[in-house]
């Protein structure tokens, strides 16, 4: 049995650090102090029992305490509050850390007979007109084993009790008993009603089954059965598991409230395809990617575009290097791309929110929350993190092996070009001096060399220039489809880190939250 207590109050302190920031502090706390109070009280041992007499102001509970010890060991009188500060009636030897850990410096030892283990403690009033009486009063029924809650006819059904004490407590129906004590003040018939009435009482508050006695500590009726009911719980060394196991319980149902319902949170395909693409549209991806096909063509217009019209290209800047992006990976280096407008972080933001509200639907609160606190709460950083993904990228535009060849064909062809042209300028020089019937002037069917050199130099590298320009476009097409998935895996990486991978760390904590409620309550 106390291996699974170990293991409940061990599920309560991790679902008291799952809590912690995300429900409310006074329950987060209250869960660790009770943590705290059941390793504590573990660690003193299970071989003494300590029981607690508490009740409103004139019931008798020192007279009973002396009934029980057979002592006058407490004062009793008319004047009220005649118990001040609690005292402990010890029945053996042990008991002193225990006694300590309580901060009850009175302490009586008696013989031990068949009541040894038992730590009997006496309390102030918790009605008490002096506040530090109701505080000593309420501080030890927080830490007793057993709570004897003693009343009498007239204060029996005092609201304050059932309201403040009972009906709060209801959970630790194992871990009490209430004690009806000045029976000799009423007649047999009326003792009988009483009995009835408290019964029905504590149904109502939640106690149904609560050991119940009815006593006279000045005649000693009803002693002998109370003494029986202590000794059987000191006999069982379970009281105290009893009552942290109901503390452990009653803590863990205050987080329960959080892990109600049967949703579970999720992130959904829709939401994060609507995510990403808010995302790349805020990193400048379609401007990228038209750098990209862009370079490629103007890098093959020059590699192998027509020689005597390449030239213009050159007073165009490279789209990549006007923006300022590495065409290797380099992270560091912040590229020219503008960064995200108004409009593009609204829509990051709209996508972020979309993507917490739909993980988080049909989830209790506080979750709903915090998912979407979480979805949001890097949004400054965004803009930095999504230029460097743009600048890990690989951005380089390769040069085909084919620009090599076509460029020395078109080398070939314009060398040609301005063969036939100056050959030809030099017939038409020999012509205006009248020698050009001594230079022979080869033909080919019937039409002079040189104007083939020219005229078919220059079809050949024009028609080589469309045809490379055809295959350029193809090939920057692929490029940007190549650089588009290195482009989108990056911001995919950013949205995994900046917006989803919080959302999911809010769902799994709710989990492991319910998981270990589930634990600490003894479902599990």
């Amino acid at each position: 049995m106390k291996g699974g207590l170990d293991a409940r109050i061990s599920a309560l302190a991790e679902a008291a650090d799952l809590a912690d920031g995300r429900l409310e502090s006074g329950t987060v706390d209250a869960a660790r102090g009770i943590v705290a109070k059941a390793g504590a009280r573990l660690g003193l041992g299970l071989e003494t029992t300590v029981v607690a007499l508490t009740g409103p102001t004139g019931v008798g509970k020192s007279q009973l305490f002396n009934a029980l010890t057979g002592t006058e060991l407490a004062a009793v009188g008319r004047r009220r509050p005649t118990t001040s500060a609690g005292q402990a009636a010890v029945w053996g030897d042990g008991g002193e850390p225990l006694l300590d850990w309580l901060e009850i410096p009175r302490r009586h030892r008696l013989e031990a007979a068949e009541l040894e283990g038992l730590v009997l403690l006496d309390l102030p009033d918790f009605d008490s007109v002096e506040a530090t009486h109701r505080v000593e009063a309420e501080r030890i029924v927080e830490l007793a084993d057993l709570v004897l809650w003693v009343v009498e006819p007239q204060k029996y059904a005092d609201a304050a009790l059932h309201e403040r004490y009972l009906r709060p407590l209801a959970a630790h129906l194992g871990a009490m008993a209430v004690v009806l004590n000045q029976a000799d003040l009423l007649s047999t018939a009326d003792v009988a009603a009483w009995r009835g009435d408290a019964e029905r009482l504590l149904v109502d508050d939640g106690l149904r089954g609560i050991p119940l006695l009815v006593v006279s500590a000045r005649t000693g009726a009803g002693l002998p059965e109370l003494r029986l009911l202590l000794r059987e719980r000191v006999a069982a060394r379970d009281a105290a598991l009893a009552r942290l196991g109901a503390d452990v319980e009653s803590a863990a149902v205050t987080f329960a409230v959080a892990c109600s319902g049967d949703a579970r949170g999720k992130i959904g395909r829709e939401e994060h395809a609507r995510l990403l693409a808010a995302l790349e549209d805020a990193a400048g991806v379609p401007t990228v990617l038209r750098a990209v096909s862009d370079a490629h063509r103007r890098r093959g217009a020059l590699a192998c575009g027509w020689p005597f019209a390449r030239w213009i290209r050159r007073f165009r800047p490279d789209p990549l290097r006007r923006l300022r992006l590495p065409e290797t990976p380099r992270p560091a280096v912040r590229t020219s791309l503008p960064p995200p407008t108004d409009v593009q972080r609204a829509q990051v933001s709209t996508a972020a929110r979309a993507l917490a509200d739909r993980s988080a639907l049909g989830l209790p609160a506080p979750w709903p929350r915090l998912v979407r606190e979480a979805a949001i709460a890097e949004d400054e950083r965004l803009p930095d993190r999504l230029d460097r993904a743009v600048a890990s990228a690989e951005l380089g535009v390769s040069r085909p092996r084919w620009w090599r060849v076509a460029g020395l064909f078109q080398r070939l062809l314009g060398a040609a070009v301005v063969a036939g042209a100056l050959w030809l300028v030099s017939l038409a020089i020999l012509g205006y001096l009248r020698v050009d019937e001594v230079v022979p002037l080869p033909e080919l069917y019937g039409i002079p060399i040189p104007t083939w050199l020219l005229l078919g130099g220059a079809a050949a590298g024009i028609a080589l220039g469309v045809l490379a320009r055809l295959a350029n476009g193809g090939g920057a097409r692929r490029r940007a489809r190549a650089v588009g998935r290195s482009l989108r895996a990056g911001v995919a990486a950013v949205a995994q880190e900046l917006v989803v991978s919080p959302v999911e760390r809010e769902l799994d904590a709710r989990e492991r939250l319910c998981a270990a409620v589930e634990t600490a309550r003894g479902s599990r």
